[in-house]
């Protein structure tokens, strides 16, 4: 943000795979992406530079930048470079094949390690994987999945799953598998709101999808037969707007007027959560359950933070907004896992297979098929 890196996790997570293959004296080139430039066209905002910089910090060894690694560069053993934005390249986001041929003939053998960024069908994501000599999965990458199958797959029971943020719609596919899997389905934000609406309460100007009400009394519906609880909140804070704390007081959700905004959940709600996840053997986060970014209407969100850190509970964490909240409020390091993903996440925990581990299995099949070397 403003050319300043808010969070290091994603970078620190990817450094172990990094670290293996200079340990073994291997050549490494890093490709990764930042923003939405215009394909083509070199945009300083949207260089790598800062994430250049946070690499040596943490590698405390000099990392080179290519602004033209896609044409090919000299670098020996040991010694590792940092690609400049893979979006500037024309065809990355549309994969094209000849961009995917000229990343995959850079490499003796490519290292899928981006969980966040597995869902998109791109160049340096699935195609180069199809014409890389060796393709595999990195460390990271292998950690994410087996996490991730061990909450989704067979988990320790009650689970708890804790879905926020501020659209129903981008995540209505993981509420509806999560009612499923869940014991306890616990919604926030815009979502909480949309819920709410749903049960008939007043939602005043608050943040919500009306066209999907119907759809989250679906979800209530089915949960409840599929014996999964979605307790919504009982009391709530609001404000005249989100800019406005001053004004922010705290009321059951049935004294919600037509002016307030509910900006977070109060003290009882936060308390019902709290026991909720205190009794939980299995937890899945995605998303905070207020404008955590906005004090005074962080303390819903920092009280969940507080509630899964202080569990004895198997704990994933996903999302951006969520991994901010864990690094603001304390304790990311007391998750179980804490995925790097957010729309990976949300896919993955939806069963939708992703484009980029859809290549890695296309890759190794054909290395069997053909005996050649698969990893």
């Amino acid at each position: 943000e403003d050319g300043e890196i808010t969070s290091e996790q994603r970078i620190l997570a990817s450094l172990d795979s990094v670290r293996y293959a200079l340990e073994n004296n291997a050549a490494v080139l890093i490709i990764s992406h930042f923003g939405r430039p215009k394909a083509g066209e070199y945009e300083a905002r949207y260089s790598l530079v800062q994430v250049r910089e946070a690499i040596q910090n943490c590698l405390d060894r000099k990392v080179r930048l290519i602004p033209d690694w896609i044409n090919g560069f000299e670098i020996k053993p040991g010694e590792i470079a940092l690609g400049e934005n893979v979006r500037f390249l024309e065809g990355e986001v549309t994969c094209d094949p000849q961009l995917s041929q000229k990343m995959a003939r850079l490499c003796d053998v490519f290292v899928m390690d981006a969980f966040g960024a597995a869902h998109r069908a791109h160049a340096s994501i699935s195609g180069v994987v199809e014409f890389a000599p060796v393709a595999c999965l990195g460390m990271q990458c292998q950690k994410e999945l087996d996490s991730l199958n061990a909450a989704l797959n067979q988990p320790a029971e009650p689970v708890v799953a804790i879905v926020g943020g501020a659209k129903v719609d981008g995540k209505l596919q993981a509420l509806k598998r999560l009612s499923q899997l869940a014991q306890t389905l616990i919604v926030g934000g815009g979502i909480a709101n949309t819920f709410l609406a749903a049960q008939g309460f007043n939602v005043g100007n608050s943040l919500y999808d009306p066209e999907l009400v119907p759809a989250a009394q679906n979800i209530l519906d089915a949960a409840e037969q599929n014996g999964c609880q979605i307790p919504l909140p009982i009391d709530v804070i609001v404000a005249p707007s989100l800019n406005d704390g001053r004004h922010s007081e705290s009321k059951s959700v049935a004294d919600v007027s037509n002016e307030d905004m509910i900006l977070d959940i109060g003290s009882q709600t936060r308390e019902v959560y709290h026991q909720k996840i205190a009794q939980s053997e299995t937890i899945i986060w995605n998303g905070p359950v207020g404008a955590f970014e906005f004090p005074p209407f962080d303390a819903g969100t920092r009280a969940v933070a507080s509630s899964v850190v202080g569990s004895r509970a198997f704990s994933v964490a996903g999302g951006g907004d969520t991994l901010a909240a864990l690094e603001r409020f304390g304790g990311i390091d007391q998750i179980s896992y804490v995925s790097t993903g957010g729309g990976a996440f949300l896919e993955y925990v939806q069963g939708h297979s992703l484009p980029g581990f859809a290549a890695l299995q296309h890759h190794a099949e054909r290395a069997f098929m053909h005996g050649a070397k698969a990893v």
